[in-house]
């Protein structure tokens, strides 16, 4: 597997995207577009494609908002996706129909020479968080967008409002030690969480009328399968799935445990419902 050449302070992100993170994300791609499928609702509305844009679609991931997004464009329009992850994009080249109007190049956005002003608007849902070197990756994204494009994306709010992630990670934190705290600036899935920063970035880089709206949602993290497929799904991606990593079978065995009877009293028949919070992010190219 050829890795995408990029930024040297994303190296980490690149080796971590195309590792087991990659490949779970790419096992339970259908799962995950159900479960985030209230994000998804909300950015793509927020977006507002119209006919014959041009739009690119940063950490397009297996390439849901992108394949919507070419419908939306129709045939006078366009969508480029960009990820540094060789088994999300396999899987986003599968998906899409073959009349569709976009293409997919594995990439890392704070470096790729994009032809300057060509697209009308930038999105992502949860693509941006991970850059080493934000102000950086965005002024390069700005580059690619025409004078005042738009920019939206959606990323979390604060940990302590994302009970759907927490409270497995919460459960597990009782039998493993806590993994290493992340400063206020490494990347990470809550890396935009405080607004200020997110401004002060947007800013730095060149960009206009930020704008952030704060959107509590609810997940069902069972995708409609139950319980178990809850407890499953904590144990392949997110941030459970991680402090699991390494530790003996029994260690685990307990842990799992935990899980379950920390989702338990959330399961609503076939669904296991839990509180989650974005941002939805827009601003205009200055």
């Amino acid at each position: 597997m050829s890795l995408p050449e990029g930024h040297d302070r994303n190296a980490d992100q690149i080796a971590f995207w195309n590792g087991v993170a990659g490949r779970h994300w790419t096992e339970r791609q259908s799962v995950q577009d159900v479960l985030l499928a209230p994000v998804t609702e909300r950015l793509i509305a927020r977006i507002g494609a119209q006919a014959g844009q041009r739009i690119l679609d940063i950490g397009c991931g297996t390439g849901a908002i992108a394949i919507e997004l070419a419908r939306q464009v129709g045939p006078s329009g366009h969508v480029l996706g960009i990820d540094i992850s060789v088994p999300m994009l396999e899987r986003a080249r599968q998906l899409t129909p073959r009349e569709a109007p976009a293409d997919y190049v594995l990439a890392d956005a704070t470096v790729y020479p994009f032809d300057p002003q060509s697209f009308d608007q930038a999105v992502s849902r949860f693509g941006v968080m991970f850059f080493a070197d934000p102000v950086l990756s965005f002024r390069n994204l700005r580059t690619a967008l025409r004078p005042n494009g738009r920019l939206a994306f959606a990323c979390w709010r604060e940990p302590r409002e994302n009970g759907w992630m927490m409270a497995p990670l919460m459960a597990v934190y009782r039998h493993v030690p806590k993994m290493p705290q992340l400063g206020p600036e490494d990347p990470g899935p809550f890396a935009f969480a405080d607004e200020a920063r997110v401004k002060r970035i947007l800013g730095e880089a060149g960009f206009t009328d930020i704008a952030m709206e704060a959107c509590p949602l609810t997940f069902d993290i069972a995708a409609g399968r139950g319980l178990e497929a809850a407890v499953q799904g904590a144990l392949e991606i997110g941030p459970a799935s991680r402090a699991l990593e390494g530790h003996p079978p029994e260690v685990v065995a307990a842990a799992i445990q935990s899980i379950r009877d920390a989702l338990a009293p959330f399961a609503k028949g076939d669904a296991v419902l839990l509180p989650g919070a974005i941002w939805i992010v827009t601003a205009r190219a200055s």
